[in-house]
């Protein structure tokens, strides 16, 4: 597991005490399932119940001797209850418990992490309605495009991590199923009425067939969702990354007091937190493969996979509710610098107007040709250096021939692109 980056919650949920309680409760429940079709006593089944205990140190150190830990995870639960063990695992092989327990586990940390992430949206929500009209440039390739504002930023972050809620509440249904069906999944040796009992109890559904183990494409599902809404925040991440570079600085993540930047440079304010976040998205993808290479096992099962799912598992879950909860933390404490906005939004002395520019004159009758080679000759003028976009188009007689002066300022005001600003926020429901 991720250690340091382990969140309390999640982790508890992926502790070997935690998973061996689990797979301690599907026996306890197989034993009733049992019991009500009269195979084993209801006062052993009391008993049991009531005896049962587990060590997990006890339960390493016979694992450390069986080589095979559902055989010392039963040996030392017999060794509390006495000898109403002869009842327990009845009909079942490892992996009806071992599948079983871990649906539960997965559809658990599933449930956190919908919690965790609605909380970091209706985080970026607040900020989206707050910041609704601050202007700021937008860029593509990393150059300044035309002006948007930091809201429409977040309102598209907010958007995305709905569709990553729904896909990981998708998800959820692919893996919250569990199998007690036996060492091939033909129920040779038990009823399925054990299987709908004992998943009933435990809120999942049972896999409508299974071999051995439950297929294994549902996991992959899960773990390609977990990578994708970790991309998300990735690109959440990767804009504060490059609205801190000095050159830019529209915003900044948290810097606490007594944070150090650099071991050499004691100025360095970094962005070490979203870069965190970046580098941790490219292990869920890794996760995501491993997953997939998982979904192919020989026949009706072989133990390649087991070894697999017990890191990515428990790492892909605790990495991405890390991810969610720096993530909430990065933006509740981000600091927003709309004058420095403002300025970068002059940098190009008002070229970022030059599609209004080129509408304009195409308005009038030019060609779409025509009017770019005009606008394009100006610009390139102004990116020279040879003068303001403005003054220089007020000077070409080639545009005072079709825009007078006060159509050619029409074209550079900034209510052009905020007027539908509501009508994007509306249709969030924002």
């Amino acid at each position: 597991m991720i250690s340091r980056y382990t969140p309390p919650r999640m982790g508890r949920i992926w502790t070997q005490e935690a998973r061996f309680q689990k797979m301690l409760e599907v026996e306890l429940l197989a034993c009733e399932a049992l019991s009500k079709q009269g195979q084993i006593p209801r006062a052993a089944v009391a008993r049991i119940r009531r005896r049962a205990r587990l060590d997990v140190a006890r339960i390493d150190r016979r694992e450390q001797k069986t080589r095979h830990d559902v055989v010392a995870f039963l040996g030392e639960l017999a060794s509390h209850v006495g000898p109403d063990a002869q009842y327990l695992h009845l009909g079942l092989t490892s992996s009806d418990v071992l599948d079983t327990a871990t649906a539960v586990q997965l559809k658990e940390a599933s449930e956190l992490l919908r919690d965790d992430l609605e909380g970091l949206r209706q985080l970026v929500r607040r900020q989206a309605r707050k910041h609704r009209l601050t202007i700021c440039i937008g860029r593509t390739h990393g150059v300044h495009a035309e002006p948007t504002t930091w809201g429409l930023k977040l309102a598209y972050h907010y958007a995305e991590l709905g569709r990553g809620l729904q896909m990981l509440r998708d998800a959820q249904n692919w893996v919250a199923v569990g199998k007690i069906s036996g060492a091939v999944g033909t129920y040779a040796h038990l009823d399925p009425f054990v299987e709908r009992y004992i998943c009933r109890k435990l809120g999942i559904v049972p896999a409508p067939i299974s071999t051995q183990v439950v297929p294994r494409d549902g996991y992959a599902v899960l773990l390609c969702r977990l990578a994708i809404v970790g991309g998300m925040l990735e690109r959440m991440a990767t804009e504060i990354r490059h609205l801190q570079r000095t050159e830019v600085l529209e915003a900044e993540e948290p810097f606490e007091e007594g944070q150090t930047g650099s071991s050499a440079m004691p100025h360095k304010r970094n962005p070490v937190s979203a870069e965190r976040v970046s580098g941790l998205a490219r292990l869920l993808r890794g996760y995501a493969v491993a997953g997939l290479e998982n979904i192919a096992l020989w026949h009706e099962r072989d133990i390649s996979h087991s070894s697999v799912e017990r890191v990515i598992l428990p790492d892909a879950a605790c990495a991405l509710d890390y991810m969610v909860l720096e993530m909430t933390r990065i933006l509740r404490g981000l600091k927003i610098y709309p004058e420095r906005m403002k300025r970068n939004l002059e940098l190009t002395r008002g070229l970022i107007f030059s599609e209004s520019v080129l509408l304009s004159l195409m308005r009038k009758g030019l060609t779409r040709p025509q009017a770019y080679e005009i606008v394009q000759r100006n610009a390139m003028s102004a990116w020279a250096g040879k003068g303001d976009f403005f003054h220089l188009l007020s000077q070409d007689p080639q545009v005072r021939r079709f825009l007078n002066l006060q159509e050619l300022k029409a074209c550079f005001d900034l209510r052009r692109h905020l007027r539908h600003v509501g009508t994007i926020f509306k249709r969030l429901g924002l």
